[in-house]
């Protein structure tokens, strides 16, 4: 596992946008089909806009109709975190980056095969790398 990344929260109040720090710091939420990515469709990975770590692929999105961004898989479960989350007067199950701790949403066990989850998450936690900008894999000199 990678290291935790710690920072103060004048830390992240200067590195991040006041909506992206309401989100990620202070467990808020955007608006339902508000969010830049909600009805994205490009290709490429969606990562912690707080410290970068790939957390979803596009291969995984779909659309649930609830007006966030949703996945039925994260691209390693171990850079996700979950912790329970009572707030509203229910029982949730918060996700989380495994390496910052950044709020992203939240589980739930409605999603589609082959997982059966979805993980809502808010656009303002994310950042995207469209796979047109990813460096390609370095071929084999013994082909």
């Amino acid at each position: 596992m990678t290291k935790k990344i710690h920072k103060t929260i004048e830390e992240w109040q200067s590195l991040l946008t006041p909506e992206q720090f309401r989100v990620t710091r202070l467990c808020g939420t955007e608006p339902p089909f508000s969010g830049k990515y909600w009805n994205h469709h490009e290709k490429g990975i969606y990562c912690c806009v707080c410290c970068k770590t790939p957390l979803f692929s596009s291969q995984h999105k779909f659309d649930s109709g609830t007006g966030w961004p949703s996945f039925f898989a994260p691209i390693d479960p171990q850079l996700i975190s979950t912790r329970d989350d009572f707030s509203y007067g229910m029982h949730r199950i918060e996700i989380l980056c495994a390496i910052c701790d950044a709020h992203l949403g939240h589980v739930f066990p409605d999603g589609p095969p082959p997982t059966g989850l979805r993980y809502c998450v808010n656009s303002a936690s994310l950042e995207f790398v469209p796979e047109s900008s990813r460096t390609p894999e370095p071929k084999s000199t013994h082909d």
